[in-house]
């Protein structure tokens, strides 16, 4: 069984657990030598992630799939891929005007451990089965982050994942990772052996912020939420984006700044509705009425 093999790992052997010999003394470097070392490791990292992008293509078409047909996307992991499965999924409904429901996140051990490590709390595969059976639904995506790929809970969350029959996507800096049985696709860029040994963090942690990155960025452009290389499904929430937002709209809506905030107004914050209404001359309803037909792509309902 997948959970014995687990639990028999013998992690000394792991990619992500190996000693790297360039930075072996590096406890004996001054603080700029320090810090030109991890940089020099750091530029692995984007060239590691570059050789996986048919993998993370096939993912994006996965998540692009599922979310366009109601379903929802999940990410699962402990530790530091824990934490960047939540950034990204908190990240979503600012940036993309997603409900909070679409992109979820569920980290081993709970919502404290995003501020304070729980140590223990990888090893609960039981705790991951029970959450995820309750939680996924058939058509949903999951997204197993595991830098080592062989955390007990991420494995939990995958077979809840397969009894559910939603997609399964894993993420990991490790190509032999056990998961690969559990997997629709596999994501398994190779940054080399951390400057710190075994401190996923750093650039396995780098890594896998890069290709969540991808996922996300990559999902939202496809499924309508950028028009050009613009934000305009953003919540003007802050001032900033409110800024970010009146900008948008004098600029993409072709109208005076003092226009912008009107608009903003009559499309009751909606940045993207604002536009059409201000390049095609339309009332908020018309404009809705179009971009509903448009299935929310604007370049479409701007023809």
């Amino acid at each position: 069984m997948l959970a014995l093999e687990i639990f028999r790992m013998d992690y000394a052997k792991l990619p992500t657990e190996q000693s790297n010999p360039r930075t072996r003394h590096i406890h004996r470097l001054s603080v700029i030598k320090i810090l030109d070392l991890i940089s020099k490791e750091d530029q692995s990292v984007p060239l590691a992630v570059a050789k996986v992008k048919p993998a993370i293509a096939r993912a994006v078409s996965v998540i692009v799939k599922s979310l366009g047909s109601g379903g929802r996307l999940f990410f699962a992991g402990a530790g530091t891929s824990g934490r960047l499965g939540v950034l990204e999924a908190a990240e979503c409904p600012p940036t993309f005007n997603t409900p909070p429901s679409l992109i979820n996140a569920v980290m081993a051990g709970g919502r404290g451990s995003v501020f304070r490590s729980k140590e223990g709390a990888e090893d609960r595969r039981e705790e991951a089965l029970r959450i995820f059976k309750k939680k996924l639904r058939s058509g949903d995506v999951l997204v197993g982050i595991a830098a080592s790929g062989v955390t007990p809970f991420v494995a939990g969350a995958l077979e809840a994942a397969r009894i559910k029959k939603a997609a399964r996507i894993v993420l990991a800096c490790n190509n032999a990772s056990p998961f690969r049985r559990l997997a629709d696709i596999v994501i398994a860029p190779q940054p080399g052996p951390e400057v710190i040994t075994g401190s996923t963090r750093l650039k396995a942690g780098t890594a896998t912020k890069l290709v969540l990155n991808m996922l996300t960025a990559a999902s939202m452009i496809r499924l309508g939420k950028v028009y050009q290389n613009w934000m305009v499904d953003l919540q003007p929430k802050s001032r900033k984006l409110r800024a970010r937002a009146l900008g948008l709209i004098k600029h993409l809506g072709s109208v005076p700044a003092k226009d912008a905030d009107a608009l903003l107004k009559r499309a009751h914050r909606n940045v993207k509705t604002a536009i059409l209404m201000a390049r095609k001359g339309l009332s908020y309803s018309e404009a809705l009425t179009r971009l509903s037909k448009s299935r929310g792509f604007l370049e479409e309902a701007l023809r």
